[in-house]
């Protein structure tokens, strides 16, 4: 184990230390940023995975599409990364998901990178599982994890990676040359929060599945109907009709600048995030009612917005 900056710095630092310039990395997409960018600043070529189909995360559809990207790449890839629960799209999987991943890892020789860092907030069924359950997958694994999310101290920096020895020391080594780690007060810390009582865990849960309900039941009476994630403190939402067809980036600006709400728009996840976007639950219950009340009213007035909006695009040349 070695601890980390938060799981973006360790997954970050992990890239640098086994991307070669050229090396083929498989990466989900949408995805958080740092995943598919930590191997593209290292040198990588990225090829990406569509995480959805449908909308949703379907096992089946992801293991082809690895399947098609390893059989087409050329040179063969290196490495994957895996993150459930994710984000942005707030999808889970299985248990039977991760050992057919690690099955084919070791088949084709693939380092995989897991990001758990939102393991602890799940809503539905049983906790997501950790890709290390599965008998043998500390040969080809390591996973990333944060205090972030479990004990709401995004600002602290701290968390860490665990799994596979040679991945460990690579990462050890070039954090050596890069940083001396956390601050030690906040290591201290943070393995007080760890072996400390995990009542504030469910607390932290249970807010946010408060505001997950509330979010999805008023935007639904809104107008606009939201899966209920079943993890994560996000939502992935398809740009409501008859927006959709102006795509997330400019929907999330209409938000923005008619009912004052800051959605992040699918694109920016990647590609295949168009016609998505993504909201926080980080407001309380009172504000994400008030945002499901503004966004009622530019639902309401979508032919008028849409008018106005076509009218100033014409003004610039057709340009938005």
């Amino acid at each position: 184990m070695i601890a980390t900056l938060g799981s973006k710095e360790g997954l970050a630092n992990l890239a640098m230390a086994i991307t070669a310039p050229g090396d083929v990395i498989l990466a989900p997409n949408p995805s958080y940023p740092i995943h598919p960018y930590g191997f593209m600043i290292a040198g990588g070529t990225l090829r990406h995975i569509p995480a959805l189909h449908g909308g949703r995360f379907d096992p089946g559809a992801y293991m082809e599409a690895l399947d098609r990207a390893v059989r087409h790449s050329v040179p063969a890839p290196v490495a994957m990364v895996v993150n459930f629960p994710s984000n942005p799209t707030a999808q889970v999987c299985d248990l039977a998901f991760y050992a057919e991943l690690i099955a084919f890892a070791k088949k084709h020789h693939l380092w995989v990178l897991s990001d758990l860092a939102y393991a602890e907030i799940w809503f539905d069924g049983h906790p997501p599982p950790s890709i290390l359950q599965v008998p043998g997958a500390r040969d080809v694994a390591v996973e990333f994890t944060s205090l972030s999310k479990t004990f709401s101290m995004p600002g602290w920096r701290m968390g860490f990676a665990v799994g596979n020895t040679r991945l460990i020391e690579a990462l050890a080594r070039i954090k050596s040359y890069l940083d001396y780690g956390a601050f030690t007060p906040v290591q201290v810390a943070a393995a007080a929060a760890l072996n400390g009582p995990e009542d504030c865990i469910g607390e932290i849960r249970d807010i946010y599945r408060a505001r997950r309900d509330v979010l999805v039941e008023a935007m639904g009476r809104a107008g606009w109907t939201i899966p209920a994630p079943p993890a994560t403190m996000f939502a992935w939402a398809p740009v409501p009709a008859p927006f959709d067809r102006l795509g997330s980036m400019e929907f999330a600006k209409i938000l923005l600048s008619e009912a004052e709400v800051a959605v992040s728009p699918g694109v920016g996840f990647g590609e295949y995030g168009e016609g998505f976007v993504r909201l926080g639950l980080v407001e309380n219950e009172h504000r994400i009612r008030q945002a499901a009340r503004n966004i009622r009213k530019v639902l309401g007035r979508a032919d008028e917005i849409l008018a106005r909006y076509g009218q100033a695009g014409d003004m610039n040349g057709g340009r938005r």
